[in-house]
């Protein structure tokens, strides 16, 4: 069994908790643009930190268990986990969360809102 078939549940339930948040409404702008800076970040970084942990001989990979492509040292499996992770916390993050504790993107809540709290 390779990681890319034990990565794809993870990655599958993933996107279905994405999906319900989007089917949910809750996917608004700026939680689109923080997933988009999330994976922008983390993506490069994984390539990255993989290929220099791979390069020093900490962390190797068996061919038998890779798909076989790779981006730089790493294995293209491991930028799954980024995407699964950023997906997962992102769709929990907003399907968890009260709608009603913010009045608009900017997630500051309602004026009234914001002098119960001062």
């Amino acid at each position: 069994m390779t990681y890319l078939l034990i990565s794809l549940p993870f990655l599958a339930v993933a996107g279905l908790v994405l999906a319900a948040a989007g089917l949910r409404g809750r996917l608004t702008r700026r939680v689109r643009l923080g997933v988009a800076t999330a994976l922008a970040l983390l993506v490069p970084l994984t390539g990255v930190f993989d290929s220099v942990i791979i390069g020093l001989g900490i962390v190797d990979y068996t061919g038998a268990n890779i798909a076989g492509a790779r981006i730089g040292l790493a294995p293209v499996e491991d930028f799954l986990y980024p995407i699964a992770g950023t997906a997962l916390l992102a769709g929990l993050w907003t399907l968890v969360r009260d709608p009603r504790a913010h009045d608009d993107e900017t997630g500051r809540g309602t004026p009234e809102e914001l002098e119960d709290i001062a």
